[in-house]
């Protein structure tokens, strides 16, 4: 069959070369066009015998590019002509071994989305840590039900108590913190703490107050209960709680009680184990079977079971109950600063434990909320680090084993709390 156009023949193609033939010379342009250079220049030499010239185009044979100096029609380059081959020219890839150089950092950037980063996990946290904290909060106490209150004063009033609440305690518990196991509730430590813009003030209560039990709302039955005559101050609390405490204060004391804070045997002690321990030096040591304490003068850590022996003892000391309130002030000083070190505010290990221990342990008024608890956190490390002011309320002598307050300097102590004045009284 003949390839080629109609009226041509083998015969007329010229000599032929390649596979049976006989030509030594390679076919014309004309079967190997795609590798054909053009017309040869004038000065040059042509390979080989020029063959006869192909015949147009017949029918139905498209068109070919034509390649002029290795470039077709159409402006392909194919790179042979130049020795370039896919790369090396613009826009082709990078020659082996080369990198394109990496642009500048945009540091402004960067600096932006880091610190939005950070700000994002600190509110994210701090909401979470909040709602966390709220939501421990025992707002058991209603002050509502408290009649006959006497007028709000300037600043804020918190009364603190420690009581010997077993609550949740088991046997083994109890002898370990020489807690006992006597029936109902006492308070083994009672502080007014004054919070104001001239100086916070942290007063203690003596338990063995002689006080009078005015007539008051009975915080379980909603009765209404007379008047019991004079005696302990602790007595109020053991008759009918923390309603009725806060009714006796007020009543003997005409301050208005703005905040409730409560803490038992137990709570006490975790906070205190949370913490790590608290760093006390003792002037003198002192042992008492009551309270379990022992201790030996000089500078230690105590933990949860010696602090509460600490705070609790009365019976080794000749001031007794006066000196047990100075040693409560003394404790509650040294435990604010131990919670406020950075070892422990940055310190998530040791800081969430610390505020579990504590939020678990407390008793409030329902209308505490966390940023009143920090106001009344911060004060007391305030007093305690000597920006404020601490003392035992004024006593004047005793009546019966009770202890009598000096009227003169009660009231003037009143007044200046009242009015958030200087306080200038001292105490015992």
């Amino acid at each position: 069959m003949n390839d080629w156009p109609e009226g041509w023949s083998d015969d007329e193609r010229g000599p032929r070369y390649g596979r049976g033939s006989a030509g030594a010379q390679p076919e014309g342009a004309r079967s190997m066009r795609q590798v054909g250079r053009g017309p040869v220049p004038p000065g040059q030499r042509s390979y080989g015998p020029q063959g006869p010239s192909a015949p147009p185009y017949g029918a139905g044979v498209p068109q070919q590019p034509s390649y002029v100096d290795g470039r077709g029609g159409t402006g392909y380059d194919n790179g042979y002509n130049t020795g370039q081959v896919y790369g090396g020219g613009p826009g082709g890839p990078a020659a082996p071994g080369t990198r394109a150089p990496r642009p500048a950092p945009n540091w402004g950037r960067r600096i932006k989305l880091t610190t939005i980063t950070v700000l994002s996990v600190l509110i994210v946290t701090s909401v979470a840590t909040y709602f966390w904290a709220d939501s421990k909060l025992h707002r058991d106490v209603d002050l509502a039900q408290v009649i006959d209150r006497p007028a709000e004063g300037e600043g804020t009033n918190y009364l603190i108590v420690g009581s010997d609440s077993r609550k949740g305690m088991s046997d083994e518990e109890k002898k370990k913190l020489h807690t006992g196991s006597a029936e109902g509730q006492r308070t083994d430590s009672m502080m007014i703490l004054h919070v104001g813009s001239n100086g916070d003030t942290l007063i203690s209560l003596p338990r063995d107050s002689n006080v009078t039990i005015p007539s008051f709302k009975g915080s379980q039955s909603g009765k209404l209960y007379p008047a019991s005559g004079t005696t302990k101050l602790n007595a109020a609390y053991a008759k009918d709680g923390p309603t009725l405490l806060v009714r006796t204060v007020e009543y003997n004391t005409g301050l208005h009680i703005d905040h409730y804070v409560e803490i038992g045997f137990a709570g006490f002690a975790n906070i205190v184990d949370a913490v790590g321990g608290v760093d006390m030096k003792l002037d003198q040591g002192f042992k008492d079977k009551y309270s379990g304490a022992d201790f030996q003068a000089g500078e230690q850590t105590l933990n949860g079971e010696q602090a509460l022996a600490f705070v609790r003892t009365r019976h080794a000391f000749a001031a007794s109950d006066l000196q047990r309130t100075k040693n409560q002030q003394k404790f509650l000083a040294a435990l604010s600063h131990q919670v406020a070190t950075p070892s422990t505010v940055l310190n998530p290990f040791k800081l969430y434990p610390t505020m579990g221990a504590g939020l678990d342990s407390l008793t409030v008024d329902k209308d505490m909320s966390l940023w009143d608890l920090a106001s009344m956190f911060w004060a007391m490390k305030g007093v305690s680090g000597g920006d404020g002011t601490s003392l035992n309320m004024p006593i004047s002598g005793s009546v019966g084993g009770n202890l009598v307050w000096d009227k003169a300097k009660v009231q003037t102590l009143v007044n200046e709390l009242k009015n958030d004045e200087k306080v200038t009284v001292t105490g015992n």
